[in-house]
């Protein structure tokens, strides 16, 4: 599968699975910096009908519309500013070590179990899921990933775990999370004590409702290979 084949795919992944899919269209556009009126003309629709999805006037899209809702945007893209090469350049960052979707969703609490986790913030955890996991290497992601970059730290659905390794107070993640969209639904800090968890990091998971989690599983590789038996 190409490049251009992958962002497709995780695009469509990600709004059918969504629970709040004109939420999640929206986020897209705009990225791709398309007005309502623009994408609206090219899909031979009034923009009041795109408006209504995203705003949860109309009913979840079928496939068939999304399918030509992502056609709409990478074609407007490659005649305009390339935010498609940003994208794919992103996903191929070294701070992303792991990427991986499930086919049905885990509850976060047994996602929790399985990375020996110490709750910090827990927020609706018990109402929630996670349909995947990223493994993030925090001192690369906050030197080279641009707010476009961080959108590749979500694969197919929003509704996943972040994990952020070699991690000293948790502070840099969260504020690199909170000043972006959307949020993830659960926050893990590995390489730090629980004792060590920064206030401000504390804070920001309350208020963006985040549940936060420290997880001491030593080394980084065990804890890797634990979460890949979850996939």
């Amino acid at each position: 599968m190409d490049s251009e084949s992958e962002l497709r795919r995780i695009i469509a992944g990600e709004i059918v699975l969504a629970e709040k899919p004109g939420k999640s269209m929206r986020k897209w556009r705009e990225i791709f910096g398309i007005k309502q009126k623009m994408l609206a003309e090219k899909l031979r629709i009034s923009a009041s009908v795109i408006s209504d999805y995203e705003y949860g006037r109309r009913k979840s899209p079928g496939i068939g519309f999304v399918r030509r809702f992502i056609n709409a945007l990478i074609q407007e893209d490659i005649r305009g500013k390339r935010e498609l090469t940003k994208i794919l350049s992103a996903k191929k960052s070294d701070a992303i070590l792991d990427l991986r979707e499930f086919l049905i969703p885990l509850p976060i609490k047994k996602f929790v179990k399985a990375v020996e986790g110490r709750v910090i913030v827990g927020g609706n955890m018990a109402e929630r899921v996670v349909w995947g996991y990223t493994v993030i290497d925090s001192i690369k992601a906050i030197l080279d990933l641009s707010e476009t970059g961080l959108m590749s730290l979500y694969g197919a659905n929003t509704e996943r775990a972040l994990i952020f390794t070699k991690v000293h107070t948790g502070r840099s993640p969260m504020i690199a999370i909170k000043v972006t969209s959307p949020k993830p639904s659960l926050v893990v800090l590995h390489g730090l004590m629980t004792e060590k968890v920064d206030d401000l990091a504390m804070s920001i998971a309350k208020k963006e409702n985040i549940s936060l989690v420290v997880s001491e599983i030593n080394p980084e590789e065990e804890l890797t290979n634990r979460l890949r038996k979850l996939a």
